[in-house]
């Protein structure tokens, strides 16, 4: 796909990353559709998937889960979601684009920035997950990986990986990274290596534009880029259970044109909930499977 490294920050289009023709038609479609279209396009098997994905028909139709708002929240507009974390009654955000990338901490329910640092202008922020005390921060193309402290937002090391990075999220043993494509890769949280490999599919059919990822009472939820969906995903397998379609949840009085893709999932484990917002979105929501 065209990189967004070939255009100038002031060039750069409101979506972050370009498609090919193929892939602007399929999302224009599952977009324009809604919910009955998505759920259509992802219930129909494909049958040039990758090798490694389940046999069409193998897997248990996705179920297309229902939902609620149960609250909204002030976030800051300027803000290019790419990873959100949930800690100690606030969050932790990574936010992207040339010259505009952070590392923040968040109050809530305010949404006021209390601690920021910038990354280098030739840095463009991704994914984001707590290990313990340590804030693991992705770039997309540069292939480095930065730690932090969580508490001082002090540089503590550095590190490289292969491929692009989209999302990260910790399940409590490993890192897991989406990287665009239909795969998620597990590293070990201190040594940042590979250690498996799985594929994301549905109903037999690789899901590709894997983003931002949160670990959830076992399963790992994703959003996938350029759509209004989060994927509920088996770890184990990579086969996606179920699924829901936010599409209109950011209401027309929140819209203000510079607003951006739905992106960022977060848990409270200890209240069990669930938050949700997107890149440049005005306001962050919390919402409850119905």
């Amino acid at each position: 796909m065209p990189s967004r490294s070939t255009r100038t920050r002031a060039s750069q289009p409101v979506s972050r990353r370009g498609w090919s023709r193929l892939s602007l038609i399929t999302c224009a479609l599952l977009l324009s559709a809604g919910a009955g279209l998505a759920f259509w396009w992802l219930k129909t098997p494909n049958q040039s998937a990758t090798s490694g994905t389940s046999k069409p028909g193998s897997e248990a139709p996705a179920k297309q889960l229902t939902y609620e708002v149960v609250n909204s929240y002030p976030h800051d507009p300027d803000a290019y979601l790419q990873g959100l974390v949930w800690y100690d009654n606030g969050f932790y955000e990574s936010t992207g684009l040339y010259g505009n990338s952070t590392l923040r901490r968040v109050e809530f329910p305010s949404g006021k920035v209390v601690k920021s640092i910038d990354l280098a202008s030739n840095l463009f922020g991704e994914g984001l997950a707590l290990v313990g005390d340590r804030l693991v921060q992705l770039t997309w193309q540069e292939h480095r990986g930065f730690v932090y402290d969580r508490e001082s937002f002090r540089l503590l090391s550095e590190f490289t990986y292969g491929t692009e990075g989209w999302g990260l999220a910790y399940d409590g043993t490993n890192l897991i990274l989406s990287d665009g494509s239909s795969t998620l890769t597990y590293l070990d949280p201190y040594t940042y290596q590979p250690v498996r490999k799985v594929q994301v599919t549905m109903n037999g059919r690789a899901v590709a534009q894997i983003n931002e990822l949160e670990f959830i009472d076992g399963e790992v939820w994703a959003n996938v880029y350029q759509t209004d969906l989060i994927l509920l995903i088996d770890p184990e397998t990579g086969q996606v259970k179920s699924f829901l379609n936010l599409k209109g949840i950011l209401a027309p009085s929140d819209q203000s044109g510079t607003q951006d893709v739905l992106n960022g999932i977060a848990y409270d484990a200890e209240r069990k909930r669930i938050f949700v917002g997107g890149k440049r979105w005005p306001r962050l929501f919390e919402i409850r499977i119905k």
